[in-house]
C-alpha cells in the first residue's frame, strides 16, 4: 500500500529502513491486547540510514541508525530521577498515534494514518523524532541492529539493568520468544548458573539450550506444577525468574519458582484487565519480590552501542536469534510464524540495503 509521508520537521529525521524486526508487541496491537489508534502502520524495530534531517538535528545525513521507540524528554520527573525508560512525556505522546507533537506524518488521501510507537517500521521509509535514531557502527548488519531496538534490549536489560544478575545467580526464563531468548543470552553472558528455560514448545526450549540455557522445563499445565519442576531443575529455586509471555499464570509460576529473597521479573505485556494472584505471606516472610521491567530499564543511547560492541566482540551472538528473513510483502507470513510459535525472530529484509 502506498502512503504519503511528510518531510521531517524540527527535531525529526527521515530514515530509509533496511531491516525491521517482527516483535510480539506488534501482534498485541493486532489482537487488541495493546489498544492502538487506527489506521496505523505497525512495526517498532528498525534499522537503516538517515536520508534527511529537520531543523535543529545534529545527526548527519548518511548515518546508519537503529531506532528506539522511547525518545525520553530528559526534563520530566521520571527523567530527572534517571528513569528515562519511564519518561511520562514520551509515553503520553505515544498514545496519540503521532510523533512528539501528537500529529502523524503519514496520510492517505489526505486522511491521517497513525504511527505505532513513534516508528512504524514496517515500511521502506519513516519519519521519527531524532531522539529515536541511535547511530550504530557501519559494519553491523542491519538485521542485527534492528533487533537491538526492542527485544534484545528488553531481554538483556531486564537481566543486567532491572535485576542486576551477578555471576553464579540462579535464573529461570519463562517464555522463549525473542525477548526470553535475549534474556537467556544476557544471563549466560553475565555468568548466571543454572539458567532454566521454560516454554510450551520443545523447539523453543532447544533454541534456549543452544543459546546458553543449562536446563529446560516444559510447561506442566499449571503455575505451581511448573514452578516445582523449575525448583527441581535449579536445586531449590532461583534468584531471578524472568517472565516474558504476559500471561498471568506464567507470572505466578515465576514467583513460585523463586527461593528466599528471589524476584519474579515481569517483562511480558498482559491484557489490560489481567490480574496476578500471589501468596502474600511469602513476600515479607521470605523477602521474595516482584519487579516490573519495561524496555529493560534501558537508556538507548548508552545501551544500544554497548550491546552492538558485545556482538562485534563475539560476546553476544545476536545473529543467532534470527530464524527467518522475509520481504516486507510477506508480513502476514511472519505473523503466522509468530502465532504458530515456529520461529525465534523474523526479520523483514527491505529492498535496496547497501552492501
Amino acid at each position: 500500500m502506498e502512503l504519503d509521508l511528510a518531510p521531517p520537521g524540527a527535531g525529526e529525521v527521515l530514515v530509509r529502513l533496511y531491516a525491521g524486526g517482527v516483535c510480539h508487541s506488534d501482534l498485541n496491537a493486532i489482537d487488541g491486547t495493546a489498544p492502538t489508534r487506527c489506521p496505523a502502520v505497525l512495526g517498532h524495530e528498525g534499522a537503516g540510514v538517515v536520508e534527511a534531517a529537520g531543523e535543529g538535528v545534529a545527526i548527519a545525513v548518511g548515518t546508519p541508525v537503529v531506532l528506539s521507540w522511547l525518545p525520553a524528554c530528559g526534563a520530566c520527573e521520571e527523567c530527572l530521577r534517571d528513569l528515562p525508560h519511564l519518561c511520562s512525556d514520551a509515553w503520553e505522546a505515544m498514545g496519540t498515534g503521532g510523533l512528539l507533537d501528537g500529529s502523524p506524518r503519514l496520510s492517505r488521501d489526505r486522511r491521517p494514518v497513525y504511527h505505532y510507537s513513534f516508528l512504524s517500521s514496517f515500511a521502506e521509509r519513516t519519519v521519527v523524532p531524532a531522539r529515536c535514531a541511535i547511530p550504530v557502527p557501519p559494519d553491523v548488519p542491519f538485521a542485527v541492529a534492528a533487533l537491538v531496538g526492542c527485544a534484545v534490549t528488553t531481554g538483556t536489560g531486564a537481566v543486567w539493568r532491572t535485576a542486576g544478575v551477578r555471576p553464579g545467580d540462579r535464573v529461570a526464563v519463562f517464555g522463549c520468544g525473542g525477548v526470553g531468548l535475549s534474556a537467556v543470552l544476557g544471563a549466560a553472558a553475565v555468568g548466571a548458573d543454572p539458567i532454566v528455560a521454560v516454554d510450551v514448545a520443545s523447539d523453543k526450549l532447544e533454541a534456549a539450550l543452544r543459546l546458553g540455557a543449562t536446563g529446560a522445563v516444559e510447561w506442566a499445565g499449571g503455575a505451581e506444577e511448573t514452578a516445582e519442576r523449575v525448583r527441581e531443575a535449579s536445586g531449590g529455586g532461583v534468584d531471578y525468574a524472568f517472565e516474558a509471555t504476559g500471561r498471568p499464570e506464567a507470572a505466578e509460576s515465576a514467583f513460585h519458582a523463586t527461593r528466599a529473597r528471589g524476584a519474579a521479573v515481569l517483562i511480558g505485556i498482559p491484557r489490560t484487565d489481567a490480574t496476578v494472584s500471589l501468596p502474600a505471606l511469602a513476600i515479607p516472610r521470605m523477602e521474595r519480590r516482584v519487579l516490573g521491567s519495561v524496555y529493560g530499564s534501558s537508556r538507548p543511547e548508552r545501551d544500544f552501542p554497548a550491546l552492538l560492541r558485545l556482538y562485534q566482540r563475539g560476546r553476544l551472538p545476536l545473529d543467532r536469534l534470527v530464524s527467518a528473513r522475509l520481504p516486507l510483502e510477506a508480513i502476514e507470513d511472519a505473523f503466522a510464524m509468530m502465532r504458530n510459535g515456529t520461529t525465534a525472530r523474523v526479520v523483514l529484509d527491505l529492498e535496496g540495503a547497501p552492501a
